[in-house]
């Protein structure tokens, strides 16, 4: 329940934030540019959590990664609120709200690593790779429930005061409190003391965990990092994993940069105000949410495809995908297009992911899954602002612009994988 409402609460402010950003009159690019402020700061923040866990407990991490998640969430949704009713300027209203994202990519961070080093010092070696997985399913849920609940959870007015669009903020920041206090009631405290008085922790330990975004679905890197020794590390240039690197940084940055633009695009194309926009954008996000768990939980393991296969079919699809949202005119052409992109990064996620783990062997896995979450949590750091400012440019740009770069994507993997 934790991974799932760090990974819902982000996703769900993410998928209403553009139709937010045009009632209050604020620049597209200004709306991208406050998530990837926080992405940044959970990047960096992150890995120190997650070693800052193994030596001071990591129900205390849990604990700090839900108050920075719940502060956030009401610091978005009190300022939203005064701009939305012109208690202040709207200026002043997103500077704040970027101060409360800002909250969630640094303590928010926190609360995923710790909860998967308690899971890890609480189970056995056998069922530690399954109990992770469900974790990492919990965090790949929340990234799906978010946008598909987030539009539907914004609220009317409560006598004179219009909470509007803030809805979805004041809702999940309510949960974030109500999950905070069952963990300090009821989690154990998983540190013990020894002979000398010193606290000890339990076995087991975490990793860092992808920045939660629109289309960020948990690669598994995470888990691999959990359970595997760390004995040899290598470098992102190594030139066993090098092309797989290029592949998982040009792949994520074209799935950051389309699924940002989408909720400006639903606005802009469908030609209605922001507000009314926001059941056809969670329409949208489902149908490629659902998309991509079909391949990924249906066709991969159907048809047992390998790395390169994955790669080599995901960025056709991806493409196609693309282009097609890129020349849509109305909502169905949209949500097809975005439905066919959404297959295309569903095969190449999890491409990205077996790719680099099979290029190395097993002393590195720890080391190689530390670089797969980096790179996948370093697409949504500039991917979302590129995405947007493209789109301020030209409204098909961002997706030609990334249909493009995943052809170029194609004959890179064609000429470097196809021998292997």
């Amino acid at each position: 329940m934790v991974m799932l409402t760090i990974a819902a609460g982000n996703t769900a402010l993410q998928s209403v934030l553009p139709a937010l950003g045009r009632s209050l009159g604020v620049a597209d690019s200004a709306v991208a540019a406050a998530f990837s402020i926080s992405a940044l700061l959970w990047v960096v923040a992150a890995p120190f959590w997650a070693n800052r866990s193994d030596r001071r407990g990591r129900r205390a991490m849990v604990l700090l990664g839900l108050c920075g998640f719940t502060l956030s969430l009401f610091v978005c949704a009190v300022f939203l609120m005064a701009g939305i009713n012109g208690w202040i300027a709207p200026t002043a209203a997103f500077v704040a709200f970027v101060g409360g994202r800002m909250i969630y990519g640094s303590l928010g961070a926190a609360a995923p690593p710790a909860v998967q080093a308690m899971v890890a010092g609480q189970t056995t070696r056998e069922e530690r790779t399954k109990a992770l997985a469900l974790l990492g399913s919990a965090f790949g849920l929340g990234t799906i429930l978010g946008p598909a609940i987030g539009p539907y959870l914004v609220l009317g007015s409560i006598g004179a005061v219009e909470v509007g669009l803030s809805g979805p903020a004041y809702l999940f920041g309510l949960f974030g409190l109500a999950m905070t206090i069952v963990v300090w009631r009821m989690l154990p405290d998983d540190r013990s003391t020894d002979d000398n008085g010193a606290d000890e922790l339990t076995e087991g330990h975490g990793a860092a965990q992808s920045y939660p975004s629109i289309g960020g679905q948990s690669s598994g890197a995470a888990i691999t990092a959990a359970t595997q020794p760390n004995i040899e590390q290598i470098g992102f240039f190594d030139a066993r994993i090098r092309a797989w690197m290029i592949i998982g940084l040009v792949m994520g940055h074209a799935q950051a940069m389309t699924g940002q633009a989408i909720g400006f695009l639903i606005i802009d194309r469908l030609a209605v105000p922001p507000i009314e926009a926001l059941g056809p954008t969670g329409i949208v996000l489902m149908i490629g949410a659902g998309a991509s768990l079909l391949v990924q939980w249906g066709f991969i393991p159907l048809l047992n495809l390998k790395p390169a296969a994955l790669i080599f079919a995901g960025c056709v699809f991806a493409a196609l995908g693309c282009v097609a949202v890129g020349n849509a005119a109305s909502l169905y052409g949209i949500a097809m297009g975005f439905g066919l992109a959404s297959m295309g990064f569903g095969f190449l996620r999890p491409g990205f992911t077996a790719g680099a783990s099979l290029a190395v062997g097993p002393a590195a896995q720890g080391s190689v899954a530390g670089k797969v979450t980096s790179v996948n949590g370093a697409a949504f750091v500039l991917g979302p602002s590129i995405g947007v400012g493209l789109y301020e440019l030209w409204r098909p740009l961002p997706y030609l612009v990334a249909a493009a770069a995943l052809v170029l994507l194609l004959g890179y993997a064609w000429a470097t994988l196809r021998q292997r």
